[in-house]
């Protein structure tokens, strides 16, 4: 398999410049096949065994913990969102007055607010560690910021593999380190790398990793995964659904209530995880990722960004080196001459889709994108600089 020509996978017009994926997928064709497949399904319902409600997402979990490394695939749950899954671990958290949860700063809301609303509960610390001021070693200066802030008060580290707007790549393995030294969990969203940045549990060892299944996944809007350790093998799930309970796969006796969960992870899967639809798309998504794998796109988004990053750093645009960036996303920091709205209607004038986040301007790219799709950003920001 080329790896660099995938794009004939997707139906994406080539006048449509797409380097957005960070924001929503598109989907493939044999995911919107599987889609459509699965809709004309459910006009017959007769049709559908009672298996169906539990196999598909027995081998949705299994290919999900395979493209992370872990070797027990019921320690993964399917979720309907990254929010979901880290409500879950924070409803399953309890804190001392001054103890602190490690946030990054500007962190994506979903992994914000369940943290903000835990520490207050508690009267506990929301401890942010800010990106440093300077441009110069901006990435390793974070990096050496947030193991410094761990502490014998931390009690939670939740954080992404990458800041989602910038594209900054965090040490993962020497931060967890820390959290043992000082006894806090580590709790991951993989959102924004899962699937195109390689990612092992059995390497980084997170307490909980989650990542909505929309983006890098390839999996339709309302969907996502969680892989819960050990520390959650007992806890609460935010919801009591049928599923979720011991022997539920005997339909007829499900009057028969059951006090017991299913084993590890699979008490926190969200109800109705055997949605038909979603789950062929899923599996579609991640049969093909798992083809891909993550090492071989990041390192075709590796050779398309690097060239294009140099250009526009040349151009007056600031950019996290490339030692401490991701290269399926990155952001950039505009020259100040650079009037944003003109820019965004060039960029529209053009078909180029990105995304605009906080200082950022991200780009995002997968294995259809090209050089030419860099080349393009390129000459719009020139136009704009004019």
């Amino acid at each position: 398999m080329d790896i660099s020509k995938q794009k004939d996978l997707f139906d994406i017009p080539e006048h449509i410049c797409f380097l957005n994926t960070a924001s929503l997928s598109p989907s493939f064709k044999a995911v919107e096949q599987a889609g459509i497949d699965a809709v004309l399904q459910k006009s017959r319902p007769y049709l559908i065994p009672s298996s169906d409600f539990f196999d598909p997402v027995i081998e949705l979990k299994q290919k999900f913990a395979k493209l992370i490394e872990v070797d027990e695939y019921e320690r993964i749950a399917t979720i309907t969102s990254a929010s979901y899954g880290i409500a879950t671990v924070a409803n399953n958290i309890k804190l001392e007055p001054g103890q602190n949860v490690i946030l990054m700063q500007e962190q994506f809301p979903s992994n914000y607010y369940s943290w903000k609303k835990l520490t207050d509960h508690y009267q506990a610390e929301l401890k942010i560690v800010q990106a440093p001021k300077t441009k110069i070693n901006r990435g390793k200066l974070w990096n050496k910021a947030i193991l410094e802030a761990i502490d014998d008060n931390t009690a939670v580290v939740a954080m992404g593999h990458i800041h989602w707007s910038s594209g900054t790549l965090f040490n993962l393995k020497a931060i967890r380190e820390k959290t043992f030294q000082h006894k806090a969990l580590l709790i991951i969203d993989g959102s924004q790398s899962v699937g195109a940045l390689p990612f092992s549990v059995k390497e980084i060892q997170p307490d909980a990793l989650i990542c909505a299944g929309y983006k890098w996944l390839f999996g339709p809007y309302g969907c996502g995964y969680a892989y819960y350790g050990p520390y959650f093998d007992h806890g609460e799930p935010l919801e009591e659904n049928w599923t979720n309970r011991l022997d539920s796969h005997n339909l007829p006796d499900l009057t028969k209530y059951q006090n017991e969960y299913k084993p590890f992870a699979n008490r926190y899967v969200m109800g109705e995880s055997g949605s038909f639809i979603h789950v062929k798309m899923q599996l579609a998504a991640l049969k093909q990722v798992l083809l891909w794998t993550p090492e071989a796109i990041q390192d075709h988004c590796r050779t398309l960004s690097i060239k294009a990053a140099k250009e526009l750093r040349n151009l007056g645009c600031y950019i996290e080196i490339d030692a401490y960036r991701s290269h399926h996303l990155f952001g950039l920091e505009l020259p100040v001459s650079v009037d944003i709205e003109e820019f965004k209607k060039i960029l529209a004038d053009h078909g180029v889709f990105v995304s605009f986040r906080g200082a950022y301007v991200r780009l995002s790219c997968h294995l259809f994108n090209t050089k030419l799709d860099f080349d393009t950003f390129i000459t719009c920001l020139k136009l704009a600089l004019r």
